[in-house]
């Protein structure tokens, strides 16, 4: 959850250090800090709050002056955000920093073996335990990089970590099990990180680290051995998209430059997945289509925003397929003892490809022998290479926390995963997927138009910014965008918002209906139609304020909606692809009409790598 930089070069470290924490500050902004190795002394300068704490502390103090260092921007787990909990954390000695993402499951018992032995403890993480590791080791004679492997096989849970050691100017150890690290190769530089944005101003070049790899990056080189210290070859990665596409580019947030990035992203998606013949590929496969026409189950795990995505897939996956398939939230999944086998399909939905509970998820299916199939944006993660098969969304990187492009390239990508197994199982013809495939084509276009129609959003979110309880209703795949539409308006406007299958309101929410209450009703033309205007008439008559997502040209629906927000006339499965962009824009809208912080909302973070 939190981000990590390190840095072993000619340059100054700390400007670099910075600039590598604003990149990843959206994986964490409770607190930040930095390591410098500073005329031989390790100095460190941490500050709880968001990176300009840090800034500013740092424009106080006497500069940092030094050539290899490291930074971390935190999401707290262990300990509360404060300045003493903030990383870097140092050993007894102050000589070993130590800067981690990440759980130590077994912190407790090696903090009170480590106190045990005279280590004196000054915060309440459990990375703090991993510096007094490391001091132990150095004190019985190891070098720094063995020391560091050393601590590592103490270990239980999950980091991706860097140290620093006073002996060792000009070096920097990085290492990871289970959460993201890389590494940077450039001229006379090297770095390590959690994500590769940290570093592009300098290289696009290095190395993605498996579990349980320790990197040493030095001025010259990089050097990757597993924990007992044998090189290993480093996965290479040549990162092909630049620091523009992490930039606002003229918006005023994130979240609405990716929002209006929506139509590439899913244009970029749905590129080049067929053959010559039109039939469709994945990206990476290591099944055969004859295991796949062997299944006869299908379980899709997913978090958050993801989990929705799959609940599309589900009407999807069945009506193309006619495979039986279960969603769930992947932190239930494999602590209710699912009923798998070798002819399940497990189908992951990750952003990130860290997830924690869906990484666990997925580890748990290839016990039991399923097939494993994962939809993720980020080539390389650990998610996609503990996979059988792998499709990617190509939204490339979303800084907002709360998903926009993720999702909707999510959404085509699962798709394009349903139709391919329609095509191999052969439910479906190669012209028939074609033709689905075509209406997907037109999906950016349409997706566009509902994007220039903002300003009718923004009026009805201003209208109704004060309302504190919301209710977002759907039938069929409408169901899975009103459960988004509800979540993004917690996420960034911290109001209180439920999505529900709408005929489920009668059976107790419906309660909750006064005069003025704002319900938002996805209600694109499909065979529920008639019973979803049903609905729509319960809550008018107990006074509810309607905002209907409904197509061009429907003017049904106008007589009992207090407001319309048009999208255009969609395939019924292919939907949500438009109704989640009056979604989307409602819920920015409100919450900038309250003065929330859009990008960065309250006690959430990009990427949850811990569980």
């Amino acid at each position: 959850m939190c981000g990590i930089v390190g840095y072993a070069g000619n340059q100054q470290a700390l400007p670099i250090l910075l600039e590598g924490l604003r990149r990843l500050e959206y994986r964490g902004y409770d607190s930040a800090g930095v390591a410098v190795l500073d005329g031989g002394e390790v100095q460190v300068v941490r500050r709880a709050g968001k990176l300009e704490a840090l800034e500013q502390a740092l424009g106080s103090d006497t500069a940092l002056n030094g050539v290899s260092g490291i930074g971390h921007t935190r999401w707290a787990t262990h300990g509360q955000p404060t300045d003493r909990n903030a990383h870097p954390h140092l050993d007894c000695s102050g000589r070993v920093a130590v800067i981690h993402n990440g759980i130590i499951e077994n912190f407790y018992t090696l903090r009170q073996q480590l106190e045990a032995d005279g280590h004196r403890f000054a915060s309440q993480t459990d990375t703090e335990c991993v510096a007094h590791l490391v001091e132990g080791a150095l004190a019985e004679g190891l070098g720094f990089a063995d020391a560091v492997r050393k601590a590592l096989k103490r270990l239980e849970g999950s980091f991706a970590l860097a140290v620093l050691h006073q002996g060792d100017p000009g070096v920097v150890v990085g290492a990871k099990r289970d959460l993201p690290l890389v590494a940077g190769r450039g001229e006379g530089e090297n770095f390590v990180a959690s994500d590769f944005a940290a570093f592009l101003d300098h290289t696009k070049d290095g190395v993605i680290l498996e579990d349980d790899q320790v990197v040493v990056a030095t001025p010259e080189r990089l050097d990757v051995t597993d924990l007992d210290g044998d090189p290993v070859e480093a996965y290479e990665h040549h990162v092909d998209w630049d620091l523009s596409a992490a930039e606002k580019g003229g918006y005023e947030h994130f979240m609405l430059k990716e929002m209006h990035e929506q139509p590439l992203a899913i244009k970029q998606t749905l590129e080049g997945r067929t053959d010559p013949q039109g039939r469709l590929l994945l990206d990476e496969l290591r099944m055969s289509e004859d295991e796949l026409r062997e299944v006869d189950k299908v379980f899709v795990v997913a978090c958050g925003t993801a989990y929705h995505s799959g609940l599309v897939a589900k009407y999807a996956i069945e009506h193309w397929t006619r495979l039986p398939v279960e969603i769930e939230i992947a932190s239930e999944f494999r602590y209710r003892d699912p009923v798998l086998d070798r002819n399940t399909l497990v189908i992951a939905i990750s952003q990130s490809g860290e997830t924690a509970d869906t990484l666990g998820a997925v580890r748990y299916a290839r016990r039991q022998r399923a097939r494993v199939l994962t939809v993720c944006n980020t080539v390389g993660a650990s998610i996609p290479r503990e996979s059988d098969a792998v499709l990617y969304t190509r939204a490339g990187p979303e800084v907002c926390v709360a998903a926009t492009k993720t999702f909707a390239t999510q959404l085509a990508a699962m798709y394009l995963v349903a139709l391919y197994l329609a095509q191999v199982r052969g439910t479906m013809f190669t012209d028939e997927v074609a033709s689905v495939v075509r209406e997907l084509e037109q999906v950016p276009g349409k997706v566009e138009l509902c994007l220039e129609r903002s300003d009718q959003v923004r009026k009805v979110a201003e209208q109704y910014k004060d309302a504190h309880d919301w209710l977002f209703l759907g039938r069929h795949v409408g169901y899975p965008m009103a459960l988004e539409g509800a979540l993004k308006l917690k996420e960034i406007s911290y109001l209180h918002a439920e999505g529900y299958p709408a005929a489920e309101l009668k059976h107790g929410p419906i309660a909750l209906i006064e005069d003025g209450t704002p319900v938002v009703v996805v209600h694109p033309s499909s065979h529920v139609y008639a019973k979803m205007l049903t609905n729509i008439q319960e809550v008018a008559a107990r006074g509810a304020a309607i905002i209907a997502i409904a197509e061009d040209g429907d003017r049904e629906v106008a007589a009992h909606a207090t407001h319309v927000l048009r999208v255009p006339p969609t395939a019924q499965l292919l939907a949500p692809l438009v109704c989640l962009i009056p979604l989307q824009l409602l819920s920015y809208h409100v919450a900038v009409a309250r003065g929330c912080p859009i990008d960065k909302p309250r006690n959430l973070a990009k990427s949850v790598t811990v569980e």
